[in-house]
């Protein structure tokens, strides 16, 4: 048990594009569908709309779950997926990069919660906010085509 944190990036499929298409039509083979990318029906149908990869876990990161609480979902640590906007992971970025530039743990302080690890500013608070930088960093060298979502389970 603990607190398990995803950032999703998720990309839509244009049915007009002919690269998404392309993509589609590949997942469809994948799962042994034929996809229509014409019908009325979609209930009937089968034709990939969006694609989904996990690009961060966290574990116990409670600096950085209690910053995505606070600046994305207004205060509510409900467990629900919720949207992030690419600016605000670049803000986050930024200040992981301030904390372990200036060695300031007050910049994103740890938080206590059920099962949410250690609130001490130690070797593994400055090793998850190097991951975090990382990993941001990649996530957002993606296009500006995909959208990111973030939830949490404890």
């Amino acid at each position: 048990m603990g607190l398990d944190m995803y950032l999703t990036a998720k990309r839509y499929l244009w049915s007009h594009s002919e690269q998404d298409k392309e993509i589609a039509k590949r997942i469809a083979d994948l799962v042994e569908v034929e996809p229509d990318f014409e019908s009325k029906f979609r209930g009937a149908s089968f034709c990939p709309k969006e694609v989904a990869i996990d690009a961060m876990y966290w574990r116990k990161a409670n600096m950085i779950h209690q910053w995505i609480v606070d600046n994305i979902q207004e205060g509510e640590d409900d467990c629900k997926e919720y949207y992030v906007p690419r600016q605000d992971l670049e803000t986050l970025l930024a200040n992981c990069v301030n904390a372990l530039t200036n060695r300031d743990g007050d910049i994103l302080p740890p938080s206590s919660g059920f099962f949410f690890g250690s609130t001490e500013i130690d070797e593994y608070y400055w090793q998850d906010l190097e991951d975090t930088v990382k990993g941001l960093e990649k996530v957002l060298s993606l296009s500006d085509d995909w959208s990111f979502y973030y939830q949490a389970s404890w």
